[in-house]
């Protein structure tokens, strides 16, 4: 069997907070109790906001969690030409195609996304002639999208089970490259998880629909398939999802309140890894780890 390899893979965009914690937690126990590799990612490839400030912080925070990796931090805003790369053999394929569509245009184009809310863009400027796309770049740059076929790719997750999408009906071409040449996450975690040697994702479940998108461009692109483990999201209070933006339950106000154990061993009660929310460190909760303890449902923390 090969050695699991998980990851931390955070958004240098803000301080971390509660939710941030939790997915980090259990990803490291995850790869921890199976005797695996643990690396860093930082997925600082947004130049507006993300700063390296923020990754020293996040780093000083899983350090004061108790959680540690594998080799030196890995960061996305040196690896564009790996993506390039990728997205050279992907347009290679015949399957990308240019979007001059303004954000209004993309809404306006776009349907429904089930019962979500997540709009499905209708592929418009994949059907534009090479005349209406030379008269169009003339007056915007465009972002870059992948033409998805009309076929469902299915996966089993390690915690919310058998989980499948139509790419063409629920997600719909992506983006790989925006219009500033800034690469897209999907293809961007495709191409480093697979770099890095990662075999297990572990992420909260607002990402789950993004999976299947990741498996066939692991297809395309030749790359090995990951296994997925979709935690349940922790909410505020009054149910809304933790954002940095908002200030939620993050780390620098947790700290004035709790100590390092005694925040790891909430998070550990929560996730039914032990009967009391006792201080606990990353340590002494690996032995007590199993997928089968977690629960799956979103949650008030």
């Amino acid at each position: 069997m090969n050695k699991v390899v998980g990851r931390f893979a955070p958004s240098p965009s803000g301080r971390m907070h509660m939710g941030n914690l939790w997915s980090c937690l259990l990803a490291w126990l995850s790869a921890r109790s199976a005797g695996g590799g643990m690396v860093l990612r930082l997925e600082d490839l947004d130049p507006d906001r993300c700063r390296q400030a923020y990754c020293d912080q996040v780093m000083r925070d899983l350090e004061w969690l108790g959680l540690d990796w594998d080799g030196a931090p890995v960061y996305q805003s040196k690896r564009t030409e790996l993506y390039r790369q990728a997205f050279q053999k992907l347009e290679q394929q015949g399957i990308i195609y240019p979007c001059f569509c303004t954000r209004a245009e993309r809404l306006a184009a776009s349907a429904p996304h089930r019962s979500d809310g997540i709009a499905v863009y209708d592929g418009r400027c994949g059907r534009l002639t090479a005349e209406e796309r030379e008269k169009l770049a003339h007056t915007r740059r465009p972002a870059w999208r992948v033409r998805v076929p009309g076929e469902e790719v299915s996966f089993n997750d390690l915690l919310q089970g058998s989980f499948s999408e139509n790419l063409a009906q629920d997600c719909g071409d992506f983006i790989l490259r925006r219009s500033d040449g800034v690469y897209a996450y999907q293809l961007a975690v495709v191409v480093d998880d697979a770099d890095m040697g990662v075999t297990q994702v572990v992420r909260g479940s607002d990402l789950l629909s993004s999976a299947p998108r990741q498996i066939w461009l692991q297809d395309r692109l030749g790359l090995p398939h990951t296994e997925y483990g979709h935690l349940p999201l922790l909410l505020a209070p009054d149910g809304r999802r933790l954002a940095k933006r908002d200030r939620d339950l993050e780390l620098g106000r947790l700290q004035e309140e709790f100590t390092a154990s005694e925040l790891v061993g909430r998070l550990a009660f929560a996730a039914g890894l032990t009967d009391r929310p006792d201080p606990m460190t990353p340590q002494e909760l690996i032995p007590l780890f199993s997928w089968e303890k977690l629960p799956k449902e979103d949650f008030t923390i």
